[in-house]
């Protein structure tokens, strides 16, 4: 048996092969979605994948007002920020925050699952999120990714 290496991407390797994705999130679960959508931001559905480097697509979600949770989480779910400033904590309800910024919902989800490092904050910047079904990705000729599974 022969010893085999592991191998790891090069920077032209990950810059190379990135493809856009199209996700349309109309009636998906926001949890299932997201992981799903981290997956691929990191690059680990690619055989190339390596931790310590950005392998990952682009994504673009059309339709994230339109995500689902289960159960009670719709009227009973609430999102907590904080100003670090004595009294400054704050919480949004969930019916609230899907009418100012729909696509907030998804992208808290997303950013949560994915590395609290600059890697992370780099892979983020992939994901490209709109309310509707109009986004400004059209040219980059993205391929519909099916999560309805």
């Amino acid at each position: 048996m022969s010893k085999g290496t592991t191998h790891s991407a090069t920077r032209a390797e990950a810059l190379a092969g990135r493809k856009w994705w199209l996700v349309d999130a109309t009636d998906l679960t926001v949890g299932r979605a997201a992981t799903r959508i981290a997956s691929i931001l990191k690059g680990k559905h690619k055989p190339s994948y390596t931790p310590s480097m950005d392998t990952g697509d682009f994504v673009v979600v059309v339709n994230a007002g339109k995500a689902r949770f289960t159960g009670k989480k719709e009227e009973g779910k609430t999102f907590f920020s904080h100003t670090m400033h004595p009294g400054g904590a704050k919480q949004t309800p969930m019916n609230k925050l899907r009418e100012r910024h729909p696509e907030d919902i998804l992208e808290n989800a997303v950013r949560r699952m994915l590395p609290r490092s600059a890697l992370g904050r780099q892979m983020l910047t992939k994901l490209k999120i709109y309310a509707t079904d109009k986004h400004p990705h059209v040219a980059q000729k993205p391929e519909a990714l099916n999560l309805a599974q």
